[in-house]
């Protein structure tokens, strides 16, 4: 348990580049001193490793026949979902960084929210909405209301995301943008990558998804 609390540490520490370095502290974060980009090589690299996605079942969820006979499954469930940097330049985030990881939770009423490993006393839920834009494709529009680590209130996050539900409905992955806006809805960071996720079960335990 302890081992896991401090990968949760390292991956809060990581994500957004320190909740976007309180960027008016700044730019220090991104153009500070250079053992910054070490520290986060060093940490992304420790819990990427640590993040192992492993199939939680083998058998199809919501599985459904149309009228042609064609099977379906669906996206609506528990999830473990793991957010990687992909191509991030505004903070510079290296390729292939864990920025985030949580639980999310999509609705059959088209919402989801989503328990982020950041800490709480920065903002740690987000909350959106889903539409169906394919047999197996699914975008995602949501929201978070970020803080500073002295309380104050940063701005408002906005989370886009476009996956791929795997065939057997165990595992879905995809692409995702987080948009961090100040108070004046000035845009202070950009983060781009890849999502991937695990369907939770009532069978799924912690090494299952850690």
């Amino acid at each position: 348990m302890k081992a896991i609390i401090r990968k949760l540490s390292v991956s809060s520490v990581v994500f957004l580049a320190g909740s976007f370095c309180a960027f008016d502290a700044a730019a220090q974060c991104g153009t500070g001193a250079g053992d910054g980009h070490s520290t986060m090589n060093n940490a992304s690299s420790a819990l990427s490793r640590s993040v192992p996605l492993r199939a939680s079942a083998k058998t199809p969820f919501f599985q459904s026949s149309n009228e042609q006979g064609e099977s379906s499954v669906s996206i609506v469930g528990f999830w473990h979902v793991v957010f990687t940097s992909q191509g991030t330049t505004n903070p510079p985030i290296p390729d292939g960084a864990v920025v985030d990881q949580g639980f999310s939770q999509w609705h059959s009423d088209n919402t989801e929210i989503l328990n982020s490993s950041r800490p709480p006393v920065i903002g740690s839920f987000c909350l959106g909405v889903w539409t169906k834009t394919g047999r197996y494709t699914y975008s995602l529009n949501h929201f978070a209301l970020s803080f500073n680590p002295d309380g104050s209130f940063q701005g408002v996050a906005n989370i886009h995301e476009n996956v791929a539900l795997s065939a057997d409905g165990n595992s879905y992955s995809g692409s995702f943008s987080i948009d961090q806006y100040d108070t004046q809805l000035n845009l202070l960071a950009h983060i781009v990558g890849n999502i991937t996720a695990t369907r939770i079960t009532v069978n799924t335990k912690p090494t299952d998804l850690f």
